[in-house]
């Protein structure tokens, strides 16, 4: 009996880890989990398609959640509406600005260039500090000025 309990325990928190991680106070930070992930106008499926994102990973900060949708803000500063279980919990950035930005061994503009990301190169985002952040591309990491990454800022 204890054994199916248990069981029975941790299905749940494996299961409802998404969900949970989706129901924080807004706005915070999430990613695209889906291949395809469709924006429409409002918060149902009887609502128009304004946008399609093909972009697993991408950043997107939620700004409202009602029941199963969210409201999110693309790195273009458009808004629109998404299921819910469609975005992950995991947290990534996205480079933005002009031009590539430099990946650094240090948290400093005379740390020495590991690698270049052209603007809209998605990446992991670490910890960030005194307008740094730890960025990682595919196991290609560095440190990156924090205003040349969507999703590095305070939601």
């Amino acid at each position: 009996m204890k054994t199916c309990l248990a069981l029975l325990l941790a299905a749940v928190a494996i299961f409802a880890s998404p969900a949970q991680a989706q129901e924080r106070d807004v706005p915070y930070w999430a990613s695209i989990r889906a291949s395809e992930l469709n924006m429409r106008v409002g918060p149902s499926r009887d609502y128009k398609v304004s946008w399609v994102y093909r972009r697993p990973g991408m950043p997107v900060k939620v700004v409202r959640v009602m029941e199963g949708w969210r409201l999110i803000q693309d790195p273009d500063g458009e808004q629109g509406w998404v299921v819910a279980r469609l975005l992950s919990p995991d947290h990534t950035a996205m480079v933005v600005g002009d031009g590539p930005v430099a990946l650094r061994d240090a948290p400093d503009n005379g740390g020495v260039l590991r690698w270049r990301a052209a603007p809209g190169v998605v990446g992991e985002i670490g910890d960030c500090a005194d307008g740094w952040c730890e960025f990682d591309v595919d196991g290609r990491a560095g440190w990156v000025r924090q205003d040349r990454l969507f999703g590095a800022q305070a939601p």
